[in-house]
């Protein structure tokens, strides 16, 4: 192999262009209900929550503080089920029923707000739990989720596509890893790219339709560019006392 034969990358980056056409073609309705549905929470002077737990917790964290992200937006962070502090007891927690409404507890979600919940698998206790906490409290609840995935793996459990007010479908593959590599193995996980490009194309559709609407979004702008000290500072300001990460 020569170091142009990128088989192997190439493969990769076509399925993600191919998963991103299929989100185009097929999500537009999902997304764009989500879309309103933080519309509606940014009008209401709401937070649009995110959560996941293992790698989904990522999205929480695309999500927060940072340069053309909404300041609205609060990340719903519990470390015993993300992978810094052990990766094979989160995995575990994640699977176990009874967390979600504590881990959940310390937020105040309320009618206002909206909930996302990412879950590549959509069939792990806590995700499917927290959904049902968010809608018990009112909010919105949009899953962010692999319908195939789900349908391979639920064996009759709970989904959280199932238990959610709406549910985008990443389009990704069961099992998450997109191409099968010469000795047998498929490699190359997928939900977090696709996580992050659904997760911006809703928020992106969300700034626009206030824009079209005369509104300005309470978004920030990158610290490095003109006028970011002022606007990001009154934002932070704005939220600091709903958002415990900041």
């Amino acid at each position: 192999m020569t170091s142009t034969d990128l088989s192997g990358a190439a493969a990769y980056l076509a399925g993600i262009a191919d998963r991103i056409a299929a989100l185009t073609a097929t999500q537009g309705e999902a997304i764009g209900a989500a879309a309103a549905a933080c519309v509606e929470t940014i009008r209401r002077d709401g937070l649009i929550y995110i959560f996941g737990t293992g790698h989904s917790h990522l999205m929480a964290e695309e999500g927060h503080f940072r340069a053309g992200g909404l300041a609205c937006v609060v990340p719903i962070l519990a470390s015993s089920v993300m992978l810094h502090e052990g990766a094979v007891v989160s995995g575990a927690l994640e699977r176990m029923a009874g967390l979600a409404a504590p881990l959940l507890g310390r937020y105040p979600i309320g009618p206002a707000d909206t909930l996302f919940i990412f879950s590549n698998s959509g069939v792990n206790a806590v995700p499917v739990e927290a959904a049902r906490h968010g809608r018990e409290k009112g909010a919105t609840v949009v899953a962010v989720t692999s319908i195939a995935y789900s349908q391979a793996a639920a064996a009759g459990r709970p989904t959280l596509a199932g238990t959610a007010d709406i549910a985008i479908d990443n389009q990704g593959p069961p099992g998450d890893a997109l191409v099968t590599a010469a000795e047998g193995l498929t490699v190359g996980p997928i939900s977090t790219v696709l996580g992050a490009a659904i997760w911006n194309a809703v928020l992106t559709e969300t700034v626009a339709r206030l824009a079209a609407a005369g509104e300005v979004a309470p978004a920030y702008i990158s610290s490095n560019m003109p006028g970011s000290k002022e606007r990001n500072t009154a934002l932070v300001e704005r939220y600091r006392t709903r958002n415990p990460h900041l």
